[in-house]
């Protein structure tokens, strides 16, 4: 099955201005982002094999930095692991910018500016991965630790997380996003956020005093308590 005629500039513009700062790529991600986005989806592949050897040098670095971006783009959502055979081959698909996620709803073109300072912001109509300050505000709520399991995160391994999945209706409003950790959205993917704090107990990754927390804090947040900050601007809520 061939893929939809695509617009390798949109693509290549979605993929620098939202894609790869939203997703924390690294260098070697970009870079292999790159090269696997040119030998599929550009030549209408939906699904592509590659070996890592390959891999690693047309883009020009070690095997061992291949493998590891590979993992991330997957760990990510940007590549769908299809099959890994035993002759150490791997079956993906790559995703779009626009297909992937936790850009999906970020609007992707038109790219609507950042509202101006001190502009008044209705929390409750607000789309929070709309703009980069906006998606800022919230990690900053969390600081520094993954909403789920309150591990430290750095700016580099955080990730924004739909607390009810988008593929339940979930909305981008700040009622329903939380910061994490790479490992819990991963983890995490289509679950409920009670269903996987739970299981993160059962793991003995929380205590139980963190569990009670982070189960009051699922209940504060939907009740619209846990307000990201947002320097400088004025708050409307309905």
């Amino acid at each position: 099955m061939n893929d939809k005629k695509i617009n390798p500039v949109q693509v290549w513009k979605q993929m620098e201005d939202l894609l790869a700062p939203q997703l924390s790529f690294s260098l070697s991600d970009r870079a292999v982002y790159s090269h696997l986005l040119r030998h599929s989806r550009l030549e209408g592949k939906l699904q592509f094999q590659f070996s890592i050897p390959w891999l690693a040098h047309g883009v020009g670095v070690t095997s061992k930095t291949a493998r590891d971006a590979v993992r991330r783009l997957i760990a990510r959502g940007v590549l769908h692991l299809v099959e890994r055979n035993t002759q150490a081959h791997h079956v993906v698909r790559l995703r779009l910018p626009s297909e992937v996620r936790a850009v999906r709803a970020a609007k992707i073109a038109p790219y609507r500016p950042a509202p101006a300072p001190h502009a008044a912001v209705n929390l409750e109509e607000e789309d929070f991965l709309r703009t980069r300050p906006l998606r800022q505000a919230i990690h900053a709520r969390e600081d520094g630790r993954c909403f789920y399991c309150l591990r430290p995160i750095t700016c580099k391994r955080w990730c924004i997380d739909h607390v009810v999945p988008r593929a339940q209706s979930g909305r981008n409003s700040y009622r329903n996003l939380v910061s994490c950790c790479l490992d819990c959205n991963s983890k995490k993917a289509e679950h409920h956020a009670v269903e996987f704090v739970r299981s993160l107990y059962r793991d003995r990754r929380l205590s139980d005093h963190d569990l009670t927390g982070r189960l009051r804090a699922l209940d504060h947040l939907a009740a619209g308590k846990l307000i990201p900050p947002l320097p400088g601007q004025r708050h409307t809520v309905n």
